[in-house]
């Protein structure tokens, strides 16, 4: 409360932006290289700064800044980002009476190691598409939250999709069909089941290897069987079923949100009076368009869920 007026707030510093390289020879597989989006918020009791001229309590955000560098340095050992981010989490909950919760959002770059003739090279990198990104939430008590996910993860099938039996009213122009093609940009958030600092396992858990399984299931269960396929009736369902099997193969995953517009290839057709099958359309020539685009998003969890 401050002169009858009720206040919260938060500070921190975002686009922290920083690169670790974990040396290591070739025959044990080469370098680790990371480059990390850094934001970092933090819930602190500093009302005098608000209210007045005394700012003796506030955490400046170069310091906040400074210690993502600090603690980088400090991971001589290879660690993930949501360790990362738990360990920045722990710092401002623990080094500081007045901060109550930290709350840290990494997104990485994605660098893939290079294939030369058919070996990974030992230090050579390059750009990937997709991102990899992580929300985890520390408070002084030690209570924890760590979300995952991926962003811009484009997946297109040109076969294989239809929609049909949709609400048909005097608004609808859409025809009913079994045969199109259905693209996608799918943004993914995956909660792990940690509520407390205490119930992170002592054996490191690899969130590294688990953001690449539930890629490859993602993908996996869009496209089926790399010969046949699978039928998508809706990206409605095929959404449901990707969330459902990363869910039914990682125990250690406690829901799945998924975000995926219907970015929509349209049937070209082009005519004139003297030439009236220009271009008749056979499932072959499309227009691409992601404007406007349907929006299709749902969060899956496990019926014992606490969510």
């Amino acid at each position: 409360m401050a002169d009858g007026f009720q206040l919260q707030g938060r500070h921190g510093k975002s686009r922290v932006r920083v690169s670790r390289v974990w040396r290591r020879p070739a025959a044990a597989g080469g370098d680790i290289f990371v480059e990390w989006n850094v934001a970092i918020s933090v819930v602190s009791d500093c009302l005098p700064s608000y209210i007045s001229d005394d700012n003796s309590a506030i955490v400046a955000t170069d310091s906040i800044k400074n210690t993502v560098y600090v603690k980088a340095k400090e991971c001589t050992e290879v660690v993930s980002m949501e360790e990362f981010a738990v360990i920045l989490g722990r710092h401002f909950t623990s080094v500081y009476p007045q901060v109550s919760e930290a709350t840290v959002t990494i997104v990485e770059r994605p660098w893939e190691r290079v294939v030369v003739d058919g070996e990974p090279h030992s230090h050579g990198f390059k750009a990937g598409v997709e991102k990899h990104t992580t929300e985890v939430i520390v408070k002084k008590s030690g209570s924890l939250l760590i979300n995952s996910g991926i962003q811009g993860y484009s997946l297109l099938k040109t076969t294989q999709s239809g929609f049909e039996g949709f609400v048909r009213d005097r608004y609808t122009l859409l025809p009913d069909t079994r045969e199109r093609m259905v693209a996608t940009e799918v943004t993914a958030w995956w909660r792990y089941p940690f509520e407390h600092v205490s119930q992170l396992p002592s054996k490191p858990f690899c969130f590294t290897q688990r953001y690449q399984d539930v890629k490859k299931v993602l993908a996996e269960t869009f496209f089926g069987p790399p010969d046949v396929g699978v039928f998508s009736p809706s990206v409605q369902n095929t959404l449901y079923l990707m969330a459902k099997e990363v869910l039914s193969r990682y125990p250690d995953i406690s829901s799945v949100q998924l975000r995926m517009p219907n970015l929509h290839f349209l049937p070209v057709n082009l005519s004139s009076k003297e030439n009236p099958g220009l271009v008749k359309f056979a499932d072959d020539v499309y227009l691409p368009t992601d404007e406007p685009h349907g929006t299709i998003e749902a969060t899956v969890s496990r019926a014992i869920s606490k969510l």
